[in-house]
């Protein structure tokens, strides 16, 4: 019995491959051949394409009783033959480029080596400054905000030689306390703000005045819990991880820190210290641990307080002058 040969086309992506396969039609009971249909949805060069018939798409405008119905799905019948290794489909495209993520390994590669020249620099790894209890860095922490390291030392130091525990100053009047760290910027917000964090602490903790607990918690978790207190934002929940005895892997970020960090090009100009510390966390390699984050933060410090001042910056002897667009700025011929 002859057989009528139909051609099926693929609707492939602008750019590839067309293949021609052919393949017996199945016959129908018309007994119609295959017309040439330019213009239908579904169909390419007049044949319904194969995409069409496994979609349902060559039909799905035409009402259920029209003839060009019939004729669509007499057509997708006789498609049904093939297999679907005789279509040759175009390869897929590339997967999409995560810029994100490749920004950040290109910063987190600046950042290795910006460490690796800072610790060359002024000596890796660096000591930690206190043997403090998490409590008494918390403290310290407070004391600290919008006032130099001299000052808020002096604070804490005086607020330690009059009252020999921290129950005794979260009890204390609160002119005493303010008597008593004088020293540093605005006593008088921070003296009742130093009472109401420790006295949240002891109802939170039945009644113990003490941090020693978040040692038993992971870095985030931890962090979470002291910026729940007034007055405690990233930098000084990072400060007490970092800092204290329980020497968690925390980056705290300081005004010299930042500066560095915004010159360098590691965080733009516009973003603030309080998010900056988000931005250079996620940018920390994997693999450095406690000490080295640590490591990481002093050093970027050291450089702000050594070299790239706030107003007159000493680009020319910079160990980073060429990883440093705003020092290569500065150190340009000037025309003219």
């Amino acid at each position: 019995m002859a057989r009528r040969w139909m051609s099926a086309r693929i609707h492939a992506p602008a750019g590839s491959a067309k293949i021609k396969q052919r393949a017996p039609a199945a016959p129908n009971a018309a007994g119609s051949a295959v017309q040439q249909i330019s213009s239908s949805p579904g169909w390419m060069n007049g044949y319904l394409t194969a995409e069409a018939c496994r979609d349902g798409d060559g039909s799905a405008a035409r009402s259920q009783d029209s003839p060009r119905r019939r004729l669509d799905e007499e057509r997708c019948q006789g498609m049904s033959i093939f297999q679907a290794d005789l279509f040759e489909t175009a390869a897929p495209p590339p997967p999409a480029v995560d810029h994100v993520a490749a920004e950040r390994d290109r910063q987190r590669g600046r950042l290795r080596e910006i460490h690796r020249r800072l610790c060359h620099e002024y000596g890796c790894p660096v000591a930690h400054w206190a043997e403090h209890d998490p409590l008494s860095a918390l403290v310290s922490a407070l004391l600290s905000h919008r006032t130099r390291n001299k000052e808020s030392g002096a604070a804490f130091d005086e607020l330690r030689r009059r009252f020999p525990t921290w129950e005794g100053v979260r009890d204390a009047p609160v002119a005493d306390v303010q008597a008593a760290i004088v020293a540093c910027n605005w006593p008088e917000q921070k003296a009742p703000r130093l009472q109401d964090v420790m006295r949240r602490i002891t109802a939170r903790r039945d009644g113990v005045l003490s941090l020693d607990f978040l040692g038993g918690m992971d870095a985030r978790a931890a962090r979470d819990w002291l910026e729940q207190m007034p007055g405690v934002g990233p930098k000084s929940s990072a400060a007490v991880l970092s800092f204290s005895n329980l020497r968690m892997r925390a980056l705290p970020v300081d005004s010299h820190h930042h500066r560095v960090a915004q010159r360098l090009g590691l965080i733009p100009e516009s973003l603030d210290v309080g998010p900056a510390h988000a931005v250079l966390e996620a940018m920390l390699p994997d693999e450095w641990d406690a000490q080295e984050v640590y490591d990481d933060h002093e050093i970027l410090m050291f450089h702000g307080q050594r070299c790239c001042f706030h107003r007159a910056p000493e680009c020319p002897r910079c160990v980073l002058l060429d990883l440093c667009p705003v020092g290569q700025e500065r150190t340009a011929p000037r025309r003219g």
